[in-house]
């Protein structure tokens, strides 16, 4: 391509980007294709026939506050309204072998969900100075038991 060529080719697109700018700018044009203005009945019925719910910023702020009044209503009544909940007590048979120790005894009775923590039992035991007192046998305590009802049981 010779420069001569190529400033007229250079040359066309600058007069076709202005002749495209001139027409962007100076020509009405419509975008929906009528001429005439629709009035704001006329939008929203048009609207309305189409599916579209339409809502005054009034309205709208009105339904969000009706909301929120029901559901501060729902959370005030579930407040208030308490369900009585039944206690659940866990009774289990806990049978101690010779060489067991505290620790197996309250791994035991965690798993029969009579105790919340083996090792608490366990530091317990060993506070009270009773870990060499296990005595061999078979128990029946549960979890309504206080932690020092059950090793006065199951301890020397």
């Amino acid at each position: 391509m010779t420069s001569k060529s190529m400033r007229s080719f250079a040359g066309g697109l600058i007069v076709a980007a202005g002749l495209c700018g001139g027409v962007y700018f100076f020509v009405p044009g419509e975008a929906t294709g009528t001429s005439e203005k629709l009035s704001e009945d006329d939008m929203k019925e048009s609207l309305a026939s189409e599916g579209y719910v339409i809502h005054s910023e009034k309205e709208w702020e009105d339904q969000i506050a009706e909301a929120e009044a029901i559901k501060d209503k729902a959370e005030a009544e579930k407040e208030t309204v308490k369900e009585p909940t039944e206690k659940i007590i866990y009774r289990t048979v806990l049978t101690v072998s010779k060489g067991s120790t505290s620790i197996d005894v309250g791994k035991n009775l965690q798993k029969a969900k009579v105790i919340k923590n083996a090792y608490g039992f366990s530091d317990e035991v060993e506070k009270k100075g009773k870990a060499n007192g296990l005595r061999p046998g078979t128990y029946v305590v549960d979890s309504e038991m206080t932690t020092e009802k059950i090793i006065s049981i199951i301890f020397k």
